[in-house]
């Protein structure tokens, strides 16, 4: 697996990371936990260095599913967790108390069965915390070696502006794909000026974007999809369009939708690192030969003009949901 530089924080990871989140919730019934470890090992065994989760995920599951994986080969990985979700009567409510934070790094740690973190996202942004406090905390994490680098999720660019001015930031996340276009707006250039790297999650618009899914009958009723407004049968059946953008030059260029999918990304900046994710590995080995897939100037052009011509149909998430997670 090739490898790049997230910024100028001088953390290097895999090209391409794994998003472990699906492992343990958001599409439907959790997989079973042995399964997935085998899965995780054998996408180590493929290369793969680089493994996102976040405490949340589960909650707890997806930590302790990625630290019994990774455990024989923990010296050879870097892993980016995630504070600032909590669970509260059964809802996720967004909490940025320092106080949680110097908690939760513990329960991190342990769980993953690591002393230091690579990487440690805020989850989302509390309005209620000035982010000058969240970057203060976070240099006391690194200074006390708990955490090497830190960094931001669905973040705002005012924000990132603040945290990294106190306490340099690695990496931000934030969703961006083919069919998720805003972070161009503000965001990227951003990243640019400030030598912070990007990972964007959901780099195949959670699953649409390989062509896997062309009707609601292709989703589970217990899949998170199935609620979402891009998800709907209208919007579905419009959003389509960008996936035939997608499979034309799949054709063209001897590779799968989601290669295409992840090589566009990767197109847009050597700073840019996403996290696919997959319960499977024969998937997981499809999306990292996503490395392999060059454009040229034209081919990239045509794509991304292409894309360019589609309306989507549909938020990523509801308003309740929106709400719910501060965006």
């Amino acid at each position: 697996m090739k490898t790049r530089n997230l910024g100028n924080s001088g953390l290097v990871v895999s090209e391409i990371g794994f998003g472990a989140m699906g492992m343990s919730m958001g599409y439907g019934v959790r997989p079973d936990r042995q399964d997935m470890i085998q899965v995780l090992r054998d996408v180590y065994e493929m290369g793969e260095r680089f493994y996102d989760t976040a405490e949340i995920y589960g909650p707890y599951h997806n930590e302790e599913l990625v630290g019994e994986a990774l455990a024989p080969f923990k010296k050879d990985v870097t892993i980016a967790s995630k504070v600032g979700i909590k669970m509260v009567d059964g809802k996720q409510v967004v909490d940025g108390n320092t106080a949680g934070i110097e908690k939760s790094i513990e329960g991190s740690l342990k769980r993953l069965q690591i002393d230091t973190l690579d990487l440690y996202y805020l989850h989302r942004v509390d309005p209620n915390i000035p982010i000058e406090e969240i970057a203060e905390t976070m240099g006391k994490l690194k200074k006390a070696g708990k955490i090497r680098h830190w960094g931001l999720s669905e973040a705002g660019v005012n924000t990132i502006r603040k945290a990294h001015a106190v306490e340099p930031l690695a990496a931000v996340e934030s969703e961006y794909s083919l069919w998720t276009r805003e972070p161009e707006e503000e965001l990227l250039p951003t990243l640019r000026e400030l030598g912070i790297g990007f990972v964007p999650f959901s780099p195949l618009g959670k699953g649409f974007l390989t062509g896997k899914i062309k009707t609601l009958d292709d989703l589970n009723e217990a899949d998170g999809r199935a609620g979402l407004p891009r998800f709907q049968k209208d919007a579905l059946e419009a959003n389509l369009l960008l996936v035939e953008i997608i499979e034309d030059m799949a054709k063209e260029k001897n590779a799968t939708p989601a290669q295409i999918a992840l090589a566009w990304l990767l197109a847009q900046g050597d700073y840019i690192v996403p996290i696919p994710g997959t319960t499977k590995a024969h998937r997981a080995k499809e999306n990292m030969g996503a490395s392999d897939v060059a454009f040229t100037a034209d081919e990239l052009s045509r794509l991304t003009t292409a894309a360019n011509m589609v309306q989507i149909v549909g938020n990523r998430y509801t308003p309740e949901m929106q709400a719910r997670v501060g965006l």
